[in-house]
């Protein structure tokens, strides 16, 4: 015997008229409702010694992950409180990321110690600890152990550095721009060097004058006997890895990326 379906609840007439009322609001409508929310926290965030990330950096983040979530909000409720709360979880999160993950223990801790403005005899730039034998925050302490040992080079790339202290230091840095044409004519000098003429052929078309496979088989003459692959699919991707694995051994072996004067002597 086969089982009689149960009938489907029908929704009451009140329920049907408010699905109806509710209006299909899109990002875009509320955009305005939006950014004037977002703007009420500008007064609240205070990680200013980012100096790469400052609060039009938040307000992006924000808006992406409001306009991601958009689907999520029920149309039939206001729609500030549920901005707040993305707003609020999501500066949590970028505070905690960007900076609280990875500070020094000893801004909660106890026995921190600052510096007094009077004292000349101290460095400043260092603080006091109650814990510690030499009186400084130091790796004699083992939650700042284990801070400098985990979390110390994380913090030194995400916090700013003023060059004020440090002019000898920025002044001595090797510059690390380099020409991307120019490595790229080495690199195919070198190849070129490596390769046998039929092959370097093949990478010249590839990677010089950037045509696609099929233009290269067709070019080569090449076939394939497999069906529903493409002329030339097997011979392109075989050559493809001996490219690879002859840059890599010329990278290793020659000065590709710097700029100097005849560099190919």
């Amino acid at each position: 015997m086969t089982k009689k379906k149960k009938p489907q609840p029908q929704k009451s007439e009140k329920l049907k008229e408010q699905e109806e009322s509710v209006s299909n609001f899109t990002y875009e409508d509320k955009s305005p409702d939006i950014d004037t929310e977002i703007k009420k926290r500008r007064g609240k965030w205070f990680l200013d010694s980012l100096a790469w990330f400052d609060f039009e950096d938040v307000e992006q983040i924000i808006r992406a992950h409001i306009y991601k979530k958009w689907d999520q909000w029920d149309q039939r409720r206001p729609l500030k409180p549920w901005i707040n709360k993305i707003i609020t979880n999501q500066m949590k999160n970028i505070l905690r990321n960007n900076y609280s993950n990875f500070v020094r223990p000893c801004l909660s801790c106890p026995f921190a110690e600052k510096v007094s403005e009077d004292n000349k005899s101290v460095d400043k730039v260092a603080s006091l600890c109650g814990f510690t034998k030499s009186g400084l925050q130091d790796s004699t302490c083992p939650l700042y152990a284990k801070w400098e040992k985990t979390k110390k080079s994380a913090y030194d790339i995400k916090m700013a550095l003023t060059i004020e202290n440090h002019s000898h230091e920025v002044g001595s840095m090797r510059d690390g721009n380099f020409n991307i044409e120019d490595a790229q004519g080495k690199l195919n000098f070198y190849m070129e060097k490596q390769l046998s003429p039929k092959q370097f052929t093949v990478y010249k078309l590839l990677f010089i004058e950037n045509k696609d496979e099929e233009e290269v088989a067709k070019i080569m003459g090449y076939k394939t006997s497999e069906k529903g692959r493409k002329a030339g699919y097997k011979q392109i991707k075989n050559l493809k890895k001996v490219f690879k694995q002859k840059a890599q051994e010329i990278l290793k072996t020659e000065d590709v990326i710097s700029v100097r004067e005849n560099p190919w002597i």
